[in-house]
């Protein structure tokens, strides 16, 4: 199958190897992988922000970019949530029949969809010898509702040890614009998800959005507990001791 690369612009900026994990992922799985140039961002940021005439804008041109692809998958459960969630509320709001109409053409998945869901996979082939929990987002479990799919890739993947993340379903305070307009109250979230991921045990702590990671992340990183973040396709795009 050829598949289009959709990579979100928080991942090209400060998160690239997510994008070069998902290309050789499915490379490996014998898909073909295109990258269409000219990418920006799908709007999320904006609609959720109120400038709904600068996210009209946006979807557009990501709805023009990828007219016409079998499948475009996001290594990035806010992303594909933007586009399948938001954007057939943004045309709505715009009043532009057009743009509900090619946003309701696009195949957008996010990338355990897209495994699990279309090609019907669980075991990848990967290899990763670690401790691992996994933090589901806010926009994969509530909005996409991804459900158990990540859990059952990372379960197939050999060596790993998969450990239950104690209180799994609360958010780590990241939110977007909230981590910023909000700062006290997402710190003190982000302080009890630490203390959950450190509870685990885990090497890694892993998810389907590089946008908690680095909340997380950061937070882990304070405190030098050694813990590492990685997006799950990195995990599942291994083969070897990483």
């Amino acid at each position: 199958m050829r598949v289009a690369l959709s990579v979100a612009c928080f991942d090209d900026a400060l998160f690239p190897d997510t994008g070069k994990a998902v290309t050789a992922l499915l490379e490996r799985l014998g898909h073909e992988v295109e990258y269409p140039p000219g990418q920006t961002c799908c709007g999320q940021v904006h609609w959720t922000t109120g400038y709904h005439r600068e996210a009209a804008a946006l979807a557009r041109a990501y709805a023009a970019l990828f007219e016409g692809a079998a499948a475009v998958v996001a290594p990035s459960a806010s992303c594909a949530a933007a586009v399948r969630d938001s954007y057939p509320r943004l045309a709505r709001a715009a009043r532009d029949p057009a743009l509900a109409r090619a946003a309701e053409g696009l195949a957008v998945y996010e990338l355990t969809e897209f495994l699990v869901d279309v090609l019907g996979l669980t075991d990848v082939g990967a290899y990763f010898p670690h401790r691992v929990t996994y933090h589901p987002s806010c926009q994969a479990a509530r909005v996409l509702g991804v459900g158990d799919r990540p859990l059952r890739l990372l379960r197939a993947v050999r060596g790993l040890d998969l450990v239950e993340l104690p209180a799994a379903g609360e958010c780590c305070g990241f939110g977007g614009a909230f981590a910023m307009k909000n700062s006290d109250v997402s710190v003190a979230m982000v302080a009890d998800k630490v203390r959950h991921v450190r509870d685990t045990g885990a090497d890694v702590v892993c998810a389907v959005d590089n946008s908690c990671l680095a909340h997380i992340g950061g937070a882990l990183s304070r405190l030098r507990s050694g813990v590492r973040t990685m997006h799950l396709a990195e995990i599942l795009a291994a083969t070897g001791p990483a």
